[in-house]
Parts: structure tokens; C-alpha cells; sequence
């Protein structure tokens, strides 16, 4: 097939499509983020494979959801529509951990609000359900893969139906997308069945259901009204899809939903690194549509930086990353890093400071793991909690030997990883972290203890407080020993299960005997289909202990202030925003909206569990 990588962007109307010499789409993706060709941005990611596969694939992003005609600009797709509410789960785009709405989406131009629906994803496929009658349509994002099965769903307040059975999609894409949805477009193109593709997943009707035989590599789910009938049942259902995460061990999963059978495929493993690097290296002119005038905050963030590492190792029960994107680390070879380098400083706006060369941390670069087979046997949730895995190595050395090779490009002048740094790793990586303190710090590192009471620590899967407090006097000396005034800027968490007003005051005295004042309080979102989000619904922690849960504003507020309150002498900007942020820094108040059968949102949930 021909392939399309060299168009400069996928076109967004019939004039840009006719403009290729296109008369007809072979592929249509919607999301509702502005469209910023950059390999940072889901479905820009998703477009290029598609396009560089031989696929005549369009756009249509940020639109309006109330009218199916809007996604008719350039006619029926002729194979299919891939469909992703955006980078981020769309209630965590619209509204705060106080319920209520954001002053900015930072994936929107202008940063404006109102521009996506609450649950997105369900509202964009119904909607091209309703304007392309019979044409395939295939889910993915982060939303997706969070809401993948039941879930609880914070805003809400109540239990959701898997995704799937919402948004009545064909098929679903969980993880990241770039082998399914190659498979599932060429299958689509080709008149073949859906099936048996790992990281999908596919809800069957009540005859297929039946006819089902459960493999040997695949675990059960409590039935979706389990779930509803016993409050537990949550707890052992994120057990379980924690267990099948396991890019390696070929574990599958069935949830029953009524009389319909949700089927989740195996994970797909991690990509290579030279998959990787194919991937970021296809054909991104790395900037918004020419079509957007104003700013679009999320790719200010990113413009300068360059992607270097896929996964987290972490596993952290707050952290929905890796339902998304996976525990498995993959980098990308030094060599293809240094091509964006080359290809970043060339671009006439370069202004000469790489403003981060990072993924989910600033310091899991080069991770490996020693002995995949072992890996196939594991069980954990994390690679590094409670204590690092002894097959699991990150020590450091690629990271420095790259950032040294980038230094050396004459049109750098700063290079700063400004990614959050892990701190189970940084106590371990310390000629790495020398040589970061000393020339790659832009005067703030961020690092995440989330917390100082070694109780919540644990519930959060993170290390004990002493790593924070060794690798802070180990930044101090070593930023002091530079010649530097630096600052960390630490992320806390409030409102964690099983975090009350006691505990919470070991991070408020830390505060008090630092002077620090946060500028925004990260207080706690539990997120679907996480292990935190869990806990806050049963009240329970994993090993079946109750713990304390603080829901309502009301209750959270202690600790909120107890972060945010203006200490004497405290040094500004001590710590920058957060998608978490101050429930009081908000325009609007009340609870979310629903979607009607008008379209239109009003008081009443359209869909899901009572």
C-alpha cells in the first residue's frame, strides 16, 4: 500500500482531504483534544501509524458533540473510526477533586472550557454511531483503558458498566495502541473477524456469551452485578486486572454483564525499542494544525522536550499511568534521541533550551529488566515496591552518557529534565543525579515523596519517607557544592484512604519547619480502575483491613488546608500545578452534568450502573 507519512498534518475538512488528492477517507478519528501533530499527543500518534500504513486517515478534533452532521465534513470513512476523548480521562480534563470545573483544559486551545463533554468517550462514539450507521467503531485512550471494566467513577459517585457497554463500540484498545490498531484497521479492510487480538477488548452478545469457552490464561472478574450487590467485590476485581497487567505473563480477562460476556485479550507486550524509535521518528511536523491561532497550553508544556521512554516501573495506587501505558519500560536508543535533538534545534522558533528529555519520570531511562522469563512468572504490582526488584536495573549510566551527548550540540545552550523524578531510583543513581543537579536543573527539581507518614506510604506503594529526606540533604549539598541555588519542589498528596488528620501532620510539620507553601494543593482523585480508587470506594485496603476514607468537601478540607495555609517566610513557588488541584481555585460549583437522550446535559445519568 502507498503510504501517506509526508502529508504535513491529516486533513480536518473536505478541502484540506481533496487538497491530498483524497476522495474519500479510509479512516476517521475524533478526539477531543486540539489536534497537535506530535508524537506526545495520542492521536496524532495513532493518525501517522495509520497514515504511514497506507491508511487515508482524518480528523476531526475539539468539535461540537450535540449534532452528528458535524463529523460528516469528509464523508462516511470507508473502513472505520478510531475514537479517544483525549491525553487525559475527560473528567480529570473538566473537573477538580472538589467536583467541580477546571479554570483551564490544557488540551484546548486557549485553554477554554465547556469544549468536551463529561464521559467523552461514550458521548463521541454514540454520536458516530448515530452519523455513520453500520461503519465500524473502534475505542482507545487513556479514558478507555481506565474504564475497561467495572469501575467506580469518583464524580459520579456510583459504579460504572465497562466502557464498552456504553459507548457500544465494536471493539476497544487498551494500553497503548500502535500494533492493535494496525491489526484491527487491516482486518476491518480485509472483512475479517476481531477476535483474539491482545490489548482489546470485546463485549459479546448473549449467543456468542454462551458459546464462549474461557480460556486456560484467562481469569474471571466478578460479574458486573456482583459488583453492584457486594461493595468488596471492587477490590478483588482490580486484584485481578493488576495481576493480568503483566505485559509478559499472557493473562487474559472475562467480566459477565447480564447476559453479554466483556472479553479482555492479553496484554500486548511492550514495544521494542526499536519499534519505539520507528514510532516517534515517523513523519510529525511536531506542531498544532496551522488552523489554531491561539495557545494550546498542554503543547507549551511539551514543544521544547523530547520524548525518551514508554511505561513506569512504579505501580503506585494513586497513578493510572499504568493501566495505560503499562509497567513495562521500553527507551529509545540514544541514536534516535539525538535525531530530535538535531531536528528540534534546526526548527527556527528553537530558542536554545531542551526543556526535558523524560517520560513518566525523569530518571527511568535505560531501565531493564535482566531475565523476561521471570517476568512472566511475576506477580507483583510494582518493580520497585516495597524494594526494587533484584531483576529489574536502572542505574543510571545511559541517562548520563546521553545527557552529555546532547550537551555537546553547539545549539544547546540549557538542557533540563524536568520530568518528576523517582526517588526509589535517585538514592541509587547518584553519579546521575550529580551530574543533573549541576547542569540540567532550571532552578526548581520536581520530585513526588506524595507523602511523610510511612503508614500512608505503604497504602500509596511508595518507599518510606527516609528516601526523601536522604536524597533532599543530597540535593542541598550537592546544588550548594555547584555553586547553585536551587529548590525541590515536592508533590504531597491529601485526602489519600487511610490518611487522616494525624497522619497528614507529618507532612504539615515537614511544611512548617521549611517555610514551604504549596501553591496548589494536590488533593487526592480517585481515578478508575485503580488500586487507590478502590480503597476510597470499599474502604478497604488490599489486604482487607478497613481504613479511614474522607469523602465529602467538608471532610477533605482539614487537610487541604493543612497544605495550603501561608507559612511565615515561606519561599514562593514551591510547588507547581497539578491536574490534582485546589478544589477552591474553581469558577463554577456543583455537581457534573449528564448527558440526555437529547444530547443536551442535564441532572440524570443517561447510562450505567444505579
Amino acid at each position: 500500500m502507498t503510504s501517506y507519512d509526508h502529508v504535513p498534518y491529516m486533513p480536518t475538512n473536505r478541502q484540506e482531504m481533496e487538497a491530498f488528492g483524497w476522495d474519500e477517507l479510509d479512516v476517521l478519528l475524533l478526539t477531543g483534544d486540539a489536534y497537535v501533530d506530535h508524537p506526545s499527543f495520542g492521536i496524532s500518534l495513532i493518525g501517522r501509524i495509520l497514515l504511514a500504513a497506507g491508511f487515508r486517515t482524518g480528523v476531526i478534533a475539539q468539535f461540537p458533540w450535540q449534532d452528528p452532521e458535524v463529523l460528516k465534513v469528509m464523508g462516511t470513512p470507508r473502513v472505520g473510526i478510531g475514537i479517544s476523548s483525549g491525553n487525559l480521562d475527560s473528567m480529570v480534563n473538566i473537573y477538580t477533586a472538589g467536583r467541580r470545573k477546571r479554570r483551564e483544559d490544557a488540551y484546548i486551545e486557549n485553554g477554554l472550557t465547556d469544549q468536551r463533554p463529561p464521559h467523552a468517550l461514550t458521548v463521541y462514539s454514540q454520536l458516530a454511531k448515530r452519523a455513520f450507521p453500520g461503519v465500524p467503531v473502534v475505542v482507545g485512550g487513556m479514558e478507555a483503558s481506565m474504564r475497561r471494566v467495572t469501575h467506580y467513577d469518583y464524580w459520579q459517585d456510583k459504579l460504572r458498566f465497562p466502557v464498552l457497554v456504553d459507548t457500544k463500540a465494536d471493539i476497544l484498545i487498551y494500553g497503548m495502541g500502535e500494533r492493535p490498531i494496525l491489526e484491527i484497521f487491516n482486518r476491518l479492510r480485509d472483512g475479517k473477524t476481531l477476535e483474539n487480538i491482545p490489548g482489546t477488548a470485546r463485549l459479546l452478545g448473549k449467543k456468542a456469551a454462551e458459546a464462549f469457552v474461557k480460556p486456560e490464561n484467562f481469569m474471571e472478574l466478578p460479574s458486573h452485578e456482583e459488583h453492584l450487590q457486594r461493595k468488596s467485590a471492587l477490590m478483588d476485581s482490580i486484584k485481578l486486572v493488576e495481576l493480568a497487567s503483566n505485559q509478559h505473563a499472557n493473562r487474559g480477562l472475562i467480566e459477565k454483564v447480564g447476559d453479554r460476556l466483556l472479553v479482555i485479550e492479553p496484554p500486548q507486550p511492550p514495544l521494542t525499542s526499536e519499534e519505539l524509535d520507528r514510532v516517534n521518528e515517523l513523519n510529525f511536523s511536531r506542531k498544532p494544525h496551522p488552523k489554531y491561532k491561539g495557545r494550546i497550553p498542554a503543547f507549551e508544556t511539551i514543544r521544547d522536550s523530547i520524548p525518551a521512554v514508554r511505561g513506569c516501573p512504579g505501580g503506585c495506587t494513586f497513578c493510572g499511568l499504568v493501566a495505560h501505558q503499562g509497567r513495562g519500560v521500553t527507551s529509545r536508543s540514544e541514536k534516535s534521541i539525538l535525531k530530535d535533538v538535531e531536528r528540534l534545534t534546526a526548527d527556527k522558533d528553537f530558542r536554545g533550551t531542551i526543556s526535558d528529555i523524560g517520560g513518566a519520570a525523569g530518571n527511568i531511562y535505560g531501565s531493564i529488566v535482566k531475565n523476561v522469563e521471570q517476568c512472566r512468572l511475576c506477580r507483583r504490582s510494582s518493580c520497585l515496591w516495597p524494594l526494587p526488584c533484584p531483576n529489574f536495573s536502572c542505574d543510571g549510566k545511559r541517562l548520563l552518557a546521553l545527557l552529555r551527548e546532547v550537551k555537546k550540540n553547539p545549539k544547546v545552550k540549557h538542557l533540563y529534565i524536568n520530568s518528576g523524578m523517582r526517588l526509589d531510583l535517585a538514592n541509587m543513581q547518584k553519579d546521575l543525579f550529580r551530574e543533573i543537579i549541576r547542569y540540567h536543573v532550571s532552578g526548581h527539581m520536581k520530585v513526588a515523596p506524595e507523602h511523610l507518614n510511612d503508614n500512608v506510604l505503604k497504602l500509596m506503594r511508595k518507599n518510606p519517607a527516609e528516601d526523601f529526606y536522604v536524597f533532599k540533604k543530597f540535593f542541598e549539598d550537592e546544588s550548594r557544592a555547584a555553586g547553585k541555588e536551587q529548590y525541590l519542589i515536592p508533590l504531597f498528596i491529601s485526602n489519600f484512604p487511610g490518611c487522616t488528620e494525624k497522619e497528614m501532620k507529618t507532612v504539615d510539620d515537614f511544611l512548617n519547619r521549611h517555610n514551604w507553601s504549596p501553591q496548589q494543593v494536590q488533593d487526592y482523585i480517585p481515578l478508575p480502575m485503580t488500586m487507590g480508587g478502590a480503597m476510597y470506594y470499599t474502604g478497604l485496603a488490599p489486604d482487607g483491613s478497613e481504613i479511614e476514607v474522607n469523602r465529602g468537601l467538608a471532610e477533605r478540607r482539614t487537610q487541604i488546608n493543612m497544605l495550603k495555609k501561608k507559612r511565615p517566610g515561606a519561599r514562593p513557588r514551591q510547588n507547581e500545578g497539578s491536574f490534582q488541584s485546589n478544589p477552591e481555585n474553581c469558577k463554577s460549583k456543583g455537581k457534573p452534568p449528564y448527558p440526555g437522550k437529547s444530547g443536551k446535559y442535564k441532572g440524570k445519568p443517561r447510562s450505567g450502573s444505579k
